[in-house]
């Protein structure tokens, strides 16, 4: 298979994880705005970075070079929250979107590992 641009790899592994984060939400409130606001905690850039922090150690090297290369790509200067902290964000979602292009199994594993490190609490 075809290697996409880092930049795609996020654009997928942004939709991926929040589709990842509301299936968990959805079955903890009915209520939406309780709903919403569960949901933003958990997909934000301060708290994907976090994860990944989390994520680390059970990262491939391929995985981690990815995460390197992305906290490279450069941001807008319209955004309005830290750019080291977008960047760290954006690495955790091109390790899921090249994941979830790449290698579906891995891409569960890793949600299992998110899992375990998000919600088990």
């Amino acid at each position: 298979m075809q290697e996409l641009n880092i930049k795609n790899y996020a654009h997928i592994g942004d939709a991926v994880y929040e589709v990842f984060i509301r299936e968990k939400t959805i079955m903890m409130t009915s209520n939406l705005k309780k709903l919403h606001q569960l949901t933003i905690g958990y997909v934000n850039a301060a708290f994907q970075t976090e994860l990944l922090e989390k994520l680390m150690p059970s990262l491939t090297e391929k995985e981690v070079d990815l995460a390197r290369r992305a906290r490279n790509i450069p941001t807008s200067s319209s955004r309005r929250i830290d750019r080291a902290l977008h960047s760290s964000a954006t690495s955790l979602e091109v390790v899921l979107g090249y994941n979830y292009i790449h290698n579906k199994e891995r891409y569960s594993e890793l949600c299992n590992i998110m899992n375990s490190l998000i919600f088990s609490i």
